[in-house]
């Protein structure tokens, strides 16, 4: 698969204390080779700490509106499918969040 920076994907991201894994969204923020830096995507705002960013519009589509603090390299691989891509709009919201919190 072709996976590129602001492709939302899906993938097998596992649970926080390692038992198992979903199949959830994530955005990709980057990459190298085979590897994959996403971030995890939620509808439910109070997983997401607050990092509301989706404006929305995506072209029919259910997307959720936040992202998950637990962001983490994964091999291409693993994901299952390309599902879109982010709008501009969200695309710069999504990069002023992650340079608040990753204090780029």
């Amino acid at each position: 698969m072709n996976c590129s920076r602001n492709d939302v994907v899906l993938l097998p991201i596992p649970f926080t204390d390692l038992t198992s894994r979903k199949v959830r969204p994530a955005i990709i923020v980057g990459g190298k080779g085979a590897d994959l830096f996403v971030v995890p995507i939620s509808s439910v705002l109070a997983n997401t700490r607050t990092l509301r960013f989706w404006s929305g519009k995506q072209q029919g589509s259910m997307l959720p509106p936040g992202l998950k603090r637990n962001s983490r390299p994964f091999e291409e691989k693993l994901v299952v499918r390309i599902i879109g891509r982010i709008t501009a709009v969200d695309r710069e919201s999504l990069n002023d969040k992650l340079r608040t919190w990753l204090q780029l």
